[in-house]
């Protein structure tokens, strides 16, 4: 497998339903990994990034929240409608999203 020149972690920290800090996996975070994996194979991208699940990235009151390095950027309340984007725009395209980056005082 050739090595990625991206690297993209989705939260898929689950809680319990009405825990207070809340969770990516309860706000999509399952169906954008799962956006992620499939336009990974279908387009055969797998030179350009690679994808892996975690655990909590920190802000779970915004998720579904992914993380891409080496740039550091984090994306917050991503839904799997904005994989695509994602994609195009930051991971082939090098620009960021701004209107789903976290703010500063986040991240």
């Amino acid at each position: 497998m050739p090595k990625p020149q991206k690297h993209v972690f989705i939260c898929g920290q689950s809680r319990p339903p009405g825990h207070p800090r809340g969770s990516c996996a309860a706000k999509g975070g399952g169906d954008v990994l799962q956006a992620f994996w499939k336009q990974a194979q279908d387009r055969n991208l797998f030179d350009q990034f690679a994808v892996t699940s975690t655990g909590c990235l920190g802000p779970c009151d915004t998720g579904a929240n992914v993380l891409i390095y080496p740039e550091s950027v984090l994306y917050i309340g991503v839904t799997k409608d904005d994989v695509q984007s994602i994609i195009d725009e930051h991971l082939l395209g090098n620009q960021v999203i701004e209107r789903l980056k976290a703010p500063e005082s986040i991240w």
